[in-house]
């Protein structure tokens, strides 16, 4: 039975639209099941009621059908929420006649619940006229095909094929990737080419070929210089590096060698564009940071450019007589600087992650954006919508009544963003005079590019893979010692933290391959290069090469589970500084701390106190391997609280600790950057705290009308809270007090 129901479920996936696959569905599942009947009810849960939208045996009058949830049979599958099999149904003492249904004639009854994440989608039922009990293998096979078609109607739900109640607001989700209210005409931009859609294509003159690709390097190149010079004036030096990270990348003759030894295996230009693009994007896609695995997109957006260029000689930007909401397959920073601001509304990505570049530079000029949005652009444009930039909601032709709320929270948005740039220059304190640290989280080349800003003391996380992920070997000690001095020298009178190399496992480098079965638990971080103390010791002499007449280099450790890592790595910092310091005697010693990420550290901080000089608190992962749950599964995402109690308790625990022993510690994960988290780890003692440049502006703001004695007691009654919901609607309750929960106000749990 298994290649049956193989073959039922590819032929509904195959269907045009939802009412079809249903009805191949039924028609299949009879043939399959060799049964008079199959019938498939959908759950309205406005209207509690279960509807019938396809059947194969039943013969019924009228349009529609409709099984209250408290009634019959179907009813009971779905309130029980498990199969129900009998031989003479209509014994049971649940069993309802309907007679438009006419479904007298059968005696035998098997339903199963479609269950999609908890929720209940609807009822598939099989009826035979002949009394029996399905076996159980029929049971089984009948649940494995409910399972598989909760998926396809999950999927066709969020994409609007089909709404049970036909006065409900068509509504989408999306990833909320830059927040703000938008209300307009939906505009879908299909006009961009798309390197997935490049076939295999050979050519006969490798040179010419090598010459079309080059001059698209030279235009993208121009291209990306033009843009950032469009946009010097309106943002940031660090938004801007996203401009200087595509023109660094192009100029990278790793690429170009790659792409012009593609072209001379006889392959045409576009065809070596997608190959080399796809491995290079391919290696950061399968890691677990968001940040290395967001810059996949980066690669991809570089790809899709030079695309453009090799079809097109220039630019043709679209114009618009009003202001639209921009939908387009995937967005990208080309696509921004190719629109004026004042005829972009929001925009809406069919794909792509909350912290690509593009959605970094959506923040950056104050344009919602929300990404992966599930919905079929083609019925959407042209029609009114609304862009929920803090919750990734969308809603097409909305009624009256929510057109005028969302009108209003507009109102109140933009009053918002007034006075957070009105005070975006302000020091980072409490309204009680207490003085937060605020640092970055940084990494890419092109960071070298962010100016020294007055309202941020320096990097809390630089992450050193980066350049070894872009090339094809392990970079030599002068290169890495030029990259990290760029860095330091950025910030000449700031402290600068840099992670020690941090691959292994799932982020594996394309030169050094690891397999593994569990790469979240394998040989990453400090365990790869305490194993390869060659590539260590060379990083290290690196860096502190690099700090020459700065002072202010600061080495983190990363993935540390137990004193002898510390140990061992000490011992490596000290030859390698016995080495530098041989040749130059003015290197100082830096400051040596460990990214505490792994739950066992929580119980040996007393015992590293008098090893490491600080300690800064990955929140992502802590998270993770304190919860056991990959958030990068969908499948339990639901379950990663970033505010659940273990994880509040633990972060408590763990700054109660390092003050005891007087260990300066940092938080430097997204916690840090979220104004929930903000606000109950100020609550709970930290000041300092690390995050992406997006959110220095908001959390400084929020902090500046916060009072630290009032956060300590919202911490005192967060922690005594047994749900993460419970604690997340405390302080979002205390936002609401302060005026403040428009920063968050789609999140409410």
């Amino acid at each position: 039975m298994l290649i049956q129901l193989r073959d039922i479920v590819e032929q509904v996936s195959k269907a045009d639209d939802i009412h079809q696959a249903l009805d191949i569905l039924v028609k299949d599942t009879c043939k399959a099941m060799q049964t008079e009947c199959c019938t498939v009810y959908l759950a309205n849960n406005e209207q509690s009621r279960l509807e019938l939208m396809a059947t194969q045996g039943l013969k019924f009058s009228g349009q529609t059908i409709h099984i209250p949830f408290s009634e019959g049979l179907v009813g009971l599958v779905r309130r029980s929420a498990e199969p129900l099999n009998l031989a003479y149904a209509q014994k049971h003492p649940n069993f309802k006649y309907f007679p438009e249904l006419g479904e007298n004639v059968y005696q035998s009854f098997l339903g199963t619940p479609i269950i999609h994440r908890r929720q209940i989608l609807g009822v598939l039922v099989i009826q035979q006229r002949s009394p029996r009990s399905f076996s159980e293998v029929e049971e089984s096979f009948l649940v494995t095909l409910a399972a598989q078609l909760a998926v396809i109607l999950a999927h066709s739900q969020a994409q609007g094929q089909w709404q049970l109640n036909e006065n409900q607001v068509h509504s989408y989700k999306g990833i909320a990737a830059s927040s703000g209210i938008a209300i307009g005409q939906i505009w879908w931009d299909d006009t961009h080419p798309d390197l997935s859609q490049i076939a295999p294509a050979s050519c006969l003159d490798t040179s010419k070929e090598q010459e079309w690709l080059a001059l698209a390097v030279e235009s993208a190149i121009a291209d990306f210089r033009r843009m950032r010079k469009r946009f010097d004036s309106e943002l940031n030096k660090d938004t801007l590096a996203i401009f200087e990270l595509f023109i660094h990348l192009l100029h990278d003759p790793m690429l170009r060698a790659d792409l012009n030894k593609q072209i001379e295996k006889g392959d045409r230009a576009d065809w070596a564009l997608r190959q080399v693009v796809e491995l290079y994007a391919e290696r950061f896609a399968s890691m677990s940071d968001s940040y290395l695995r967001e810059r996949a997109n980066d690669i991809k957006e570089l790809g899709q450019r030079l695309l453009y260029f090799l079809h097109n000689s220039e630019v043709r930007a679209p114009s618009f007589k009003n202001p639209v909401i921009l939908v387009v397959r995937e967005l990208t920073a080309s696509i921004l600087a190719a629109i004026p601001k004042d005829k972009l509304l929001a925009v809406i990505s069919l794909e792509g992650a909350a912290n690509s570049h593009a959605a970094i530079l959506s923040r950056a000029l104050g344009i919602p954006a929300i990404m992966g949005a599930q919905l079929k652009p083609e019925s959407v444009s042209n029609k009114l919508g609304i862009v929920d930039g803090y919750s990734g909601d969308i809603f097409v032709e909305p009624a009256a009544q929510l057109l005028a709320e969302y009108q209003s929270l507009a109102n109140e948005e933009e009053e918002l963003s007034d006075l957070v740039a009105q005070e975006l220059s302000q020091p980072a304190a409490t309204k009680d005079g207490q003085r937060v640290e605020l640092m970055l989280n940084a990494g890419l080349s092109a960071d070298t590019n962010i100016a020294v800003n007055q309202g941020v003391d320096g990097v809390g996380l630089y992450r050193t893979e980066i350049s070894f992920l872009l090339h094809n070997r392990f970079p030599s000690e002068e290169e890495q010692t030029q990259q990290y001095r760029t860095i330091l020298a950025t910030y000449p009178d700031k402290r600068v933290v840099m992670r020690t190399l941090d691959i292994g496992g799932d982020k594996a480098l394309p030169y050094f391959p690891i397999e593994e079965d569990n790469p979240f638990l394998g040989w990453r971080g400090i365990r790869f290069t305490l194993d390869h103390p060659d590539i260590f010791l060379i990083q290290l002499r690196s860096m502190l090469k690099a700090s020459t007449g700065l002072g202010n280099l600061n080495i983190m450790l990363p993935m540390i589970s137990g004193c002898q890592e510390i140990d061992e790595s000490l011992m490596l910092i000290e030859r390698a500084y016995q080495e530098v310091s041989f040749i130059d005697p003015n290197i100082q010693r830096p400051q040596i701390g460990i990214m505490l990420e792994v739950p066992s550290m929580l119980y040996l901080l007393p015992m590293v106190a008098d090893k490491v000089d600080f300690v800064s608190v990955g929140t992502n992962d802590l998270t993770q391997y304190l919860l056991a749950v990959d958030r990068n599964n969908s499948r339990v995402s639901e379950v990663y609280e970033h505010v659940h109690p273990s994880v509040v308790m633990a972060l408590k625990h763990i700054y109660d600790m390092c003050q005891q022993y007087k260990l300066p510690v940092c938080i430097c994960g997204e916690l840090a950057g979220d104004p929930i988290g903000a606000l109950l780890l100020i609550g709970m003692g930290y000041r300092s705290l690390s995050m992406n440049t997006s959110n220095v502006a908001r959390i400084k703001y929020i902090l500046r009308k916060s009072d630290s004695s009032e956060l300590q007691d919202l911490l005192n009654k967060a922690i005594k809270q047994c749900y993460g919901s419970d604690i997340y609607n405390l302080v979002f309750d205390y936002l609401e007090q302060k005026d403040l929960a428009g920063f968050i106000r789609a999140g409410k749990k």
